[in-house]
């Protein structure tokens, strides 16, 4: 007679498969309108010296928010136009 330890692990009763949907884009794609559409909210809703702060103008909201490839919460905080790794001074 054999005995067998262990523990199971219990899972979703369905698992999820990968399905293609031809409307998926077209959610993604809303899915990202609707999130730029907060981003522009929440810009909006700040002071002119809040956006200074994170170095944007309030002319810029709309040019940060329709660009895709810009990462809005990265905007400008590398520090534009300051060096890196500044050589030590003599």
């Amino acid at each position: 007679m054999s005995t067998i330890h262990g523990t199971t692990e219990f899972g979703p009763a369905t698992a999820k498969r990968p399905v293609y949907s031809p409307l998926e884009p077209y959610w993604d794609a809303f899915q990202e309108w609707r999130k730029r559409g907060r981003l522009r909210s929440q810009l909006c809703r700040l002071t002119d010296s809040e956006l200074a702060d994170i170095g944007v103008t309030r002319g810029e909201i709309d040019y940060i928010v329709s660009k895709q490839s810009i990462d809005p919460t990265g905007f400008r905080s590398c520090g534009a136009g300051v060096a890196k790794n500044p050589e030590p001074r003599s």
